[in-house]
C-alpha cells in the first residue's frame, strides 16, 4: 500500500471493511455540525432591485453598486432604522449590492430575522436613491443646486424680463439706448444658447433618476449555511477524514508485504508460500474485556488493508504447496529432526497453516507413509511484543511461519533475537496466504482438524508434535 497507487478499489474496501466505523464518525460529525450551527444564529437575505434609467456603462454601474453599500448610504440607512445597538459600522458587514442584467442594481441585507431582512433591504434601497440624486443635483435639500427644471424656468423668466427691459428703453437713436438694446440681445442670446445646451445634457442628466422597482420580499427561508447544512458538512467532514486517514495510515505503514523482504528480515531463508482456505481476510481475533467488544462492535478488530483472497486452486494443490515446503526443510536439515514452528500470536492464517505444516509433518510417522523423511514438527504461538520462545529441548531449529502484510521488520527482528536466546537457529521462513474456497476430503487430515495443534500455546500438541 505505501508504494501502490491509490484506486477506487482500495476506496472500496475501507467503505466495506470499515462501514461501521465510518457510520459512528459520520454521526458524530452530524452531532458536531449541529453543535456548530447552534453558535451561529440564524440569517435571513432578501434584495431590492433598482433601476437605472437611461445608457450605462459596466464601470459605471460597477461604481453605483459600490456607492449603493458605501458609509454614507449605510449610515443614513442605520439611523432611520434606528435599531438598538446596531449601527453603520455593523450594518455594512449584512449589505451588499451587484450589478445585474438590465441596467439594475440589486441591494442585499442580511439579518436575524425575516422582517428586518426585508426593511434593511429597502431602506438601503431608498437612502440609496436620495443620495444617487443629490450627487446629480436632483434633490430637494434648501441648500443644494436647482435642478434642470428649475433652471430652465429661470432661464424663460428671464428671457421675458429682458423683452420687457427691451421695449421699456427709450426707442431714440441715443448712443446710449443703443447699446443697451444691443446689451439686451446679447443676453437673450447668451440665455438661449444655455437653453439649447441644457437640453442636449437632459439624456445624461436623466441617468440619476433611479427607481426603487417595489419593496423587498419577505425571506421564508434560512440563508446558507443552514443548521441542515452544518449537519450534513459535519458528516461529510468527518466521513472524509476518515477515509483520508486510513489512506494516510496505510502509506506510512512499515509493514512487510513481500515474501523477501520477510525474509531478509528475519534473516533466514525463503522455504515458500502456502495457501490458507478462508472467506475474508482472517477470522476476527479472540479478544477479551471492553476494548476488545467495542473493537468488534465498531468492524476494526481485522485489517482492512488486506487484498481480498484469491481463488483457491484446489486441495491437492495446497497440500502440494506443504509438501514441497517439508521437502525443502528435510534437503536443508539430512536426518530426521525436531523443530519448533514459530507462529506470531494473533495472526490467524499462520496458525492454520502450520496446523497443516504440523499434519503433513505427523501424516509422515503413518504407517501408510512412504518414508519420506520430513522432520518432526512442534508449533508454539508467540507475543510479538514480548516475543519468548521455549527453551532448546529436543528441537534443533526453528520454522517461522507468518502471513504478509502482518508485522513489521522490528517484530520480526524481535522474533529472530528470541529465537537465538531460546537456542534456536531459524531455519526457514514460510508466509501462508489466504485464498477462497472451502477444503474438500482428502486423504490426509483437513486443515480445520489440524489447527488445534496451536490451541496450547508454547506446549507440544499431539504425540510427535
Amino acid at each position: 500500500m505505501s508504494d501502490d497507487t491509490i484506486r477506487l478499489a482500495t476506496i472500496g474496501r475501507i467503505l466495506r471493511r470499515r462501514w461501521r466505523l465510518l457510520t459512528v464518525l459520520a454521526v458524530v460529525g452530524a452531532l458536531v455540525g449541529y453543535g456548530t450551527s447552534l453558535l451561529f444564529p440564524p440569517r435571513y437575505t432578501t434584495s431590492a432591485s433598482v433601476l437605472l434609467p437611461g445608457q450605462w456603462e459596466e464601470r459605471e454601474l460597477l461604481t453605483q453598486a459600490e456607492i449603493a453599500t458605501s458609509s454614507v448610504v449605510v449610515d443614513r440607512a442605520a439611523a432611520t432604522l434606528r435599531w438598538p445597538g446596531v449601527g453603520g459600522r455593523e450594518l455594512q458587514d449584512r449589505v451588499s449590492a451587484k450589478a445585474a442584467d438590465g441596467n439594475i442594481i440589486r441591494i442585499s441585507g442580511t439579518a436575524d430575522t425575516p422582517e428586518r431582512a426585508q426593511r434593511l433591504s429597502d431602506q438601503v434601497a431608498q437612502q440609496f436613491v436620495a443620495f444617487a440624486a443629490r450627487l446629480a443635483g436632483d434633490g430637494t435639500d434648501p441648500g443644494s443646486a436647482a435642478g434642470p427644471d428649475a433652471l430652465r424656468k429661470m432661464v424663460v423668466q428671464t428671457s421675458r424680463r429682458i423683452t420687457d427691459l427691451a421695449e421699456a428703453a427709450d426707442p431714440g437713436q441715443t448712443v446710449e439706448s443703443v447699446q443697451a438694446r444691443t446689451e439686451l440681445e446679447k443676453l437673450r442670446t447668451a440665455l438661449q444658447d444655455a437653453v439649447k445646451k441644457l437640453d442636449e445634457a437632459d439624456p445624461a442628466t436623466d441617468k440619476a433618476t433611479m427607481v426603487v422597482m417595489g419593496p423587498a420580499s419577505r425571506p421564508t427561508g434560512e440563508a446558507a449555511p443552514t443548521r441542515t447544512q452544518f449537519i450534513v458538512g459535519g458528516a461529510v467532514l468527518f466521513l472524509l477524514l476518515a477515509v483520508v486517514g486510513h489512506l494516510a495510515a496505510a502509506r506510512v505503514s512499515r509493514r512487510l508485504r513481500t515474501a523477501p523482504e520477510i525474509a531478509a528480515a528475519l534473516g533466514s531463508a525463503l522455504l515458500g508460500t502456502v495457501d490458507v482456505p478462508g472467506e475474508g481476510p482472517g477470522r476476527r481475533p479472540k479478544g477479551r474485556g471492553p476494548r476488545a467488544r467495542i473493537r468488534r462492535l465498531l468492524g476494526i478488530d481485522t485489517r482492512w488493508d488486506v487484498p481480498d483472497p484469491q481463488p483457491s486452486g484446489g486441495e491437492a494443490g495446497r497440500r502440494i504447496r506443504y509438501r514441497r515446503v517439508c521437502a525443502r526443510l528435510r534437503d536443508r536439515l539430512p536426518g530426521s529432526r525436531r523443530l519448533l514452528v514459530v507462529v506470531p500470536d494473533g495472526d490467524e492464517i499462520a496458525r492454520r497453516a502450520a496446523g497443516q505444516l504440523v499434519s503433513e509433518a505427523e501424516a509422515d510417522a503413518s504407517p501408510a507413509s512412504s518414508g519420506r523423511g520430513y522432520p518432526v514438527l512442534r508449533a508454539v504461538e508467540v507475543s510479538v511484543s514480548r516475543p519468548l520462545v521455549p527453551d532448546r529441548d529436543t528441537e534443533s531449529g526453528a520454522l517461522v511461519v507468518l502471513s504478509a502484510g502482518s508485522w513489521t521488520a522490528g517484530e520480526l527482528a524481535g522474533i529472530a533475537e528470541a529465537c537465538a536466546d531460546a537456542g534456536h537457529e531459524v531455519v526457514g521462513v514460510v508466509v501462508a496466504g489466504a485464498v477462497r474456497g472451502r477444503p474438500t476430503p482428502s486423504a490426509g487430515p483437513p486443515a480445520d482438524e489440524a489447527a488445534p495443534a496451536l490451541a496450547g500455546r508454547g506446549h507440544a500438541t499431539g504425540g510427535s508434535v
